[in-house]
């Protein structure tokens, strides 16, 4: 079955290259950027100003190779890829929750951005407290690397 979606727009951030890049949006080292959004879907940004953070969903266009067994960046063990957020994915799209300073026409400021620059944006969702947050969540492996991600920017392992 072929799927082919269409880019609704490009992130800008300061990271220009894999390495050294914030593993997560959780970082120390995520920056603040923008997400320039196509003229033919800024309409579809109505009324999003009022939320403070917001769901990128994105293509990792960098992303060369597929692995279904990955050694994550806070683990030295191999885990299987649907258990870790390595971008060398079957379908390779990231997920990153940011925070939304300001909207100006077709572009969004943001901040606690972890995306590498010129990534493709697939979509872009409010995030909802009520809806997205889940305290009882377990965190399987992750559960050894808890405070970790702060400090932690990625590696060549990804190339």
């Amino acid at each position: 079955m072929d799927i082919t979606y269409q880019a609704i727009g490009l992130i800008c951030s300061p990271f220009k290259d894999l390495e050294a890049m914030p593993i997560q949006p959780a970082s120390k080292a995520s920056g603040p950027g923008r997400v320039e959004i196509f003229p033919e879907y800024q309409d579809g940004l109505k009324d999003l100003d009022g939320f403070s953070h917001i769901i990128l969903l994105y293509h990792m266009h960098a992303t060369r190779e597929q692995a279904l067994t990955v050694t994550p960046f806070l683990d030295t063990s191999p885990r299987g890829i649907f258990a870790t957020r390595a971008p060398t994915r079957p379908n390779p799209i990231g997920l990153s929750i940011v925070k939304l300073i300001r909207v100006e026409g077709g572009v969004l400021y943001v901040d606690d951005l972890d995306v590498l620059d010129g990534t493709p944006l697939l979509d872009l969702k409010p995030y909802v407290p009520e809806f997205d947050h889940r305290p009882e969540a377990r965190i399987g492996w992750l559960e050894n690397a808890k405070g970790e991600v702060t400090g932690k920017t990625s590696d060549d392992r990804f190339r």
